[in-house]
């Protein structure tokens, strides 16, 4: 019984999240968290357009808590804005992004957008990043393109810095499946060397140390070979 209640605890929570995505629309939502304090639930929305979710005096957030009140049985929700200061630097963000230019702009231009999707990523400061598109681009077949450049770690612990997404983009050829994965400029990777001015100080004080080092060895003379004709 006890598996039951988490099962149906865990859906119902799952939709909860799911509404709020696609009430508040695709690109703007990055997450949904829900907390349970003793007053109530806490429903933390991370978004890069607080207005657009907050809406004219907070009438979408009014009309978003009766909502989950009434539709999904919450007894006291309060909805908490996080506003996310970097969108591209979240996968989610990202993935909605591409997913949302492909519907636009057609999947015959799937190379355009994420080319350009990874000169923003890495033009932020982000470490490394890989955009992975799976669908029919452009043939009939289906086939799987993959965009990446900088660092990214596959697997160990730094991996799970990684922040990886998923989306999907319903086109005229189909639906094509959106992997988002972005290494951020603060992710502590332990075998990363960075040269700064103290290190390049250090090795310019060193090769002076070096050249000085060997003008005040002796010079060996070179010995003259006798040579006869025989």
């Amino acid at each position: 019984m006890e598996e039951k209640k988490f099962v149906t605890f865990k859906k119902e929570e799952l939709g909860v999240r799911e509404y709020v995505k696609r009430e508040l629309g695709k690109g703007r939502i990055s997450s949904a968290n829900i907390e349970y304090t003793p007053v109530g639930e806490k429903i933390i929305i991370a978004t890069s357009k607080p207005g657009l979710v907050i809406g004219r005096r907070g009438e979408k957030i009014e009309e978003l808590t009766r909502v989950l009140k009434k539709r999904f049985k919450l007894d006291n929700p309060h909805i908490e804005i996080r506003e996310i200061t970097q969108p591209k630097l979240d996968a989610q963000l990202v993935a909605d992004e591409i997913a949302l230019s492909l519907e636009r702009k057609g999947s015959l231009k799937f190379k355009v957008i994420a080319y350009k999707m990874l000169q923003e990523i890495i033009g932020t400061g982000a470490l490394g990043a890989e955009i992975v598109l799976s669908g029919k681009l452009p043939s009939e077949r289906a086939k799987s393109w993959r965009f990446a450049q900088g660092y990214l770690k596959k697997t160990g612990n730094p991996a799970e810095v990684v922040d990886r997404a998923m989306s999907q983009a319903v086109t005229m050829a189909g639906v094509v499946g959106i992997k988002v994965s972005i290494l951020p400029p603060d992710a502590p990777i332990h075998d990363r060397i960075v040269i700064d001015d103290k290190i390049k100080n250090h090795l310019s004080a060193s090769l002076i140390k070096v050249d000085k080092v060997e003008e005040e060895l002796p010079k060996k003379k070179s010995k003259k070979k006798n040579g006869g004709n025989k």
